[in-house]
């Protein structure tokens, strides 16, 4: 009697985690037209109702003017290709009020929402590879350079190096006073006081985009076609993997109301939403 109790006892436990371990997924829910050309980063914009996405349409550290922002709408349909043209590799967005910014290889780019126009250029000195873009509830902005491994700060009309010595930056997101970084496989949580911890790590080396599901949980993205899960005590979990297609995922966005993850494919030229369960 006791060998099988410790039996049913092991296959509990083994069955206990193996549900942990899959406990979330993603179904998808629609494909936009293959027409947008190298997508890199999807901002969801709940007041607008809409997505915006960022196209490179071109090499990705090139300065050739074809890079530009569209417009998507929340069923896949493109309202706008060439809503913002001129860019050059434009890549993570932010948010805030009625502009837009965006991340163009060593400048950051304001626009205005509500006409489409380029306000103003940011120049960040001495940067080589802009990449993604956050913005905090006081409405500082955080822009990663992930070939001088460095995170830089737009304040009050002003930029500065925030923080430097990383291994590859990418991916960014404020949560409070903290800083979440996507770092070649690692996520990082930078506090206030610059003091760097390890959130999570083991990923696939291309992280790229970070959103958070609930305080302590979050998305990461990698361009190489994965899209991780993160829990609280920093385990992984593979949601999606669509790296046997050569399909990428860059920086995703998500609805967070609604929990649904969009998903630009770079080189496919679409973006792909999932619902997030």
């Amino acid at each position: 009697m006791k060998s099988k109790h410790l039996f049913f006892t092991a296959c509990l436990f083994v069955f206990n985690v193996t549900s942990l371990q899959a406990q979330h997924s993603l179904t998808q829910l629609w494909a936009s037209e293959a027409a947008l050309p190298i997508p890199e980063s999807v901002l969801y914009s709940a007041q607008g109702k809409l997505l915006y996405v960022a196209l490179i349409d071109g090499k990705a550290g090139e300065k050739d003017g074809q890079g530009g922002i569209a417009k998507v709408g929340l069923d896949g349909k493109i309202i706008a290709k060439d809503w913002v043209t001129g860019l050059n590799a434009p890549k993570g967005m932010g948010l805030t009020g009625s502009k837009l910014y965006v991340a163009d290889i060593t400048d950051i780019v304001e626009i205005d929402v509500k006409t489409g126009k380029i306000l103003k250029k940011y120049a960040v000195e001495d940067s080589k590879f802009l990449n993604d873009i956050t913005i905090d509830s006081k409405g500082n902005l955080y822009v990663s350079d992930s070939q001088t491994k460095k995170v830089h700060l737009l304040k009050d009309g002003m930029v500065t190096t925030y923080f430097e010595n990383l291994t590859g930056p990418n991916g960014l997101l404020a949560v409070g006073s903290d800083l979440l970084i996507a770092d070649s496989g690692t996520l990082k949580k930078l506090s206030s006081d610059k003091k760097i911890t390890v959130v999570a790590e083991g990923m696939d080396k291309s992280t790229d985009g970070i959103e958070q599901v609930k305080p302590g949980e979050y998305l990461v993205s990698c361009w190489a076609g994965v899209v991780y899960y993160v829990t609280a005590d920093g385990t992984t979990e593979k949601l999606l993997d669509t790296s046997a297609d050569k399909t990428n995922s860059a920086d995703i966005g998500y609805d967070a109301a609604k929990k649904i993850v969009y998903v630009p494919t770079f080189m496919k030229n679409s973006v792909v939403a999932y619902q997030l369960k």
